[in-house]
């Protein structure tokens, strides 16, 4: 089969396409043709080698949708020809509030959905929603799940709160602002580009400011008195902004650090508005289920930024990497013939 291989670090030029053995499913696991995969940020940082537990040669892609080809031994009601979608949340454990040591995600160190087959066990493979495409389905895994374990299972959002978005455009924000709008909640974003602002109105987002103007908290301000809720992928000076943001009592629910650490933190700012600030990574498989049955229920559909055929996988990453997509790169898979 025809797969995505990082062998050695140094960026995604390191990316090679190539042929290698089409796996066999095992004891209670699925071998799934994939159709499409989808980037998610992560991929990139891995061929900078900026990533826990770094184990390589690997396929990477977490995301992935595609048929049922195969089925293991013991693995039951799972039709050959069956669409589904993949979760890449791995061995997550028995505690819902956190995931346990075995833990880990499709896409390194376990090869992912670069790739035109891929083996995963029974319980991490889902019936597609039937109002999705394939290529819908397959935007959706790593992202959505992110995000709705962030508003939902932490952040508790509830209808009428004001929920602050930084950074609009990548594909948890937007999940978020999807999640958010759907549960009735009031969303508020920031970006640099005003076109993203005022593509993210268009998809229910109450307001909006360019996070590089000189006044925009008092702008935030303005327009939405405060937030009830923040959902963070930023770090950076972003959290500090958040904090003032904030309401007092208010929740920050964080789940990543592309600007890199907090600087200048100043913790009364913190404890003297009684906030609530709460770390998320990915999800339990009753988050997934319930992510899927939400999305299902609001008829909600991942933007779609791009697609790339999957031999392009070092441009959609270079892209993936100028920061100016809105909405999720999607890789489109050839047949095993080709």
């Amino acid at each position: 089969m025809k797969a995505i291989v990082l062998r050695k670090t140094g960026g995604p030029e390191q990316l090679s396409y190539e042929e290698v053995n089409t796996p066999v499913p095992g004891k209670n696991e699925v071998l799934v043709r994939l159709k499409y995969a989808a980037l998610n940020r992560r991929d990139v940082w891995i061929t900078y080698g900026k990533y826990p537990g770094m184990t390589l040669p690997s396929i990477l892609g977490a995301d992935g949708a595609g048929e049922v080809s195969a089925v293991g031994e013991g693995v039951k009601a799972m039709d050959i020809g069956t669409e589904v979608l993949i979760n890449p949340s791995l061995n997550w454990g028995v505690e819902e509030a956190f995931n346990g040591p075995s833990y880990s995600i499709l896409g390194m160190p376990s090869n992912g959905t670069y790739a035109q087959y891929i083996v995963v066990p029974a319980e991490n493979v889902y019936v597609k929603p039937p109002y999705l495409s394939l290529e819908e389905a397959a935007a959706l895994p790593l992202s959505a799940l992110t995000a709705y374990r962030a508003l939902i299972t932490r952040g508790n959002v509830k209808k009428g709160e004001n929920v602050l978005i930084p950074g609009i455009g990548s594909g948890v924000a937007l999940f978020a602002l999807q999640i958010a709008v759907a549960a009735g909640a009031r969303v508020f974003v920031t970006s640099s580009s005003e076109e993203k602002l005022e593509r993210a109105k268009k998809l229910g987002a109450a307001g909006g400011t360019n996070y590089r103007s000189d006044t925009y908290i008092k702008e935030l301000k303005s327009q939405m008195g405060g937030a009830d809720l923040a959902i963070d992928g930023v770090g950076g000076q972003t959290f500090n902004d958040l904090i003032q943001l904030a309401k007092p009592g208010g929740r920050i629910v964080s789940f990543g650090a592309t600007a890199g650490p907090v600087p200048d933190f100043v913790l009364p700012r913190l404890f003297f508005k009684h906030l609530n600030v709460m770390g998320t990574t990915m999800g339990s498989p009753r988050d997934f289920e319930q992510m899927l049955q939400f999305f299902e229920q609001h008829r909600i559909r991942p933007v779609v930024d791009r697609v790339f055929s999957l031999e392009e996988a070092v441009q959609a990453q270079v892209y993936m990497e100028k920061g100016r997509q809105f909405g999720k790169i999607v890789l489109e898979i050839p047949d095993s013939g080709a």
